[in-house]
């Protein structure tokens, strides 16, 4: 059976898709988590220098969706057949296009352009692409509240993450989208699901 270690930031950000993918699937993991001030002496023992990166069998691999793909194939939370993992991969190349839209006003230094910029991404950005994640769930879900099969997948677990940022900072930006709002509540109410988002660190993001 392999060994999984996983290093990322004491953040949700990236990584907490692969820690609730590993939650969901009931799966032990090594869940390392540096402070900033910590990172610099570790940067270079990550083969791009960036984290996060998981560790199998002492086999370092980076990149977020990669990790996620690998143990939502690995833990069969990918889709069950080749088109439905297709299916799932379009909802989360989805959500990454919405992340897309929201990192430039997470990054702006500049407070009154980056108050106008996450303005413009609530009011405009954020609606647009959570009807297109609407209405992928309500194609692919065949009646259920999840997105692809009526069963659980990292889709799900990767939604279930950023809406919880999303509704942090704005906490009716979901109101319109009821769907989704099901959809959420549904991955959070799942018995290990539950008892890891009850358990985890608490942290901003």
């Amino acid at each position: 059976m392999p060994s999984y270690k996983l290093s990322y930031f004491n953040l949700r950000g990236f990584a907490e898709v692969s820690r609730l993918i590993f939650a969901a699937a009931g799966e032990k993991y090594e869940d390392v988590r540096y402070e900033r001030d910590q990172w610099p002496a570790h940067k270079d023992e990550m083969p791009l220098g960036q984290m996060p990166v998981l560790e199998v069998d002492g086999v370092k691999l980076p990149q977020s969706a990669a990790i996620a793909r690998f143990l939502a194939k690995q833990f069969h939370l990918a889709g069950k057949d080749n088109f439905e993992q297709a299916q799932v991969d379009a909802v989360v190349d989805t959500i990454y296009d919405l992340l897309k839209a929201f990192i430039p006003s997470r990054r702006e230094q500049d407070e009154a352009k980056k108050e106008e910029l996450t303005k413009k991404f609530f009011g405009e950005e954020l609606p647009k692409h959570l009807q297109n994640l609407e209405t992928l769930g309500k194609l692919y879900g065949n009646g259920g509240h999840f997105f692809v099969g009526n069963q659980l997948t990292w889709a799900d677990l990767l939604f279930q993450n950023f809406a919880e940022t999303f509704v942090g900072m704005n906490a009716d930006c979901l109101n319109n989208f009821p769907w989704l709002q099901k959809n959420r509540a549904e991955v959070e109410k799942q018995p290990r699901i539950a008892e890891y988002l009850k358990n985890r660190p608490k942290t901003e993001i």
